[in-house]
């Protein structure tokens, strides 16, 4: 998802990958899950099948670390902002992790082919030999998208081979 947002810093762009369930909405249904584990679980024991018990806890717990791990990935963020004189990328989860800045004028933005068919092409911020790769997380939609709005914002675009 691409957010475009206006700052006293100048605008910036908000990247996230694509959500459909929040934090709480997993911990719910993990909840829903236990609670019939637990039921199901629970009548095997009682007539005698108890050798059920460690398996369905270890079920559980790789559901849970799956959906936990998938939760994590997606609170994900990055915001690209466009200041006056530089171009400064921010990224982590929850926090900012990591940061990025170029010179506003020389910063372009790299679009590499996609490594998969029906995937989005890759991109990253290059100012030098210095590059930094970003975004990997969005839809091609919301690639393009962000696209357009770095070239309506006048950030030069490098088309690598394969990309028309």
């Amino acid at each position: 998802m691409v957010t475009v947002n206006a700052s006293d810093k100048g605008p910036f762009l908000v990247l996230q990958p694509n959500r459909s369930m929040s934090w709480q909405g997993t911990m719910k249904v993990l909840g829903a899950l236990l609670a019939v584990s637990t039921v199901i679980v629970a009548g095997m024991v009682w007539i005698g099948a108890w050798v059920v018990l460690p398996f369905a806890g270890l079920e559980w717990l790789a559901v849970a670390a799956g959906l936990i791990v998938t939760a994590w990935r997606c609170q994900q963020q990055e915001v690209l902002w466009f200041e006056e004189d530089r171009i400064r990328l921010e990224q982590g989860v929850y926090r900012r992790q990591r940061h990025w800045e170029g010179p506003r004028r020389y910063t372009r933005l790299v679009i590499s082919p996609p490594t998969h068919p029906l995937g989005p092409p890759q991109l990253a911020l290059a100012y030098r030999d210095d590059q930094q790769a970003f975004a990997g997380f969005l839809n091609p939609g919301d690639v393009a998208l962000l696209i357009s709005e770095c070239q309506r914002r006048g950030m030069l675009i490098d088309r690598r081979a394969g990309n028309q």
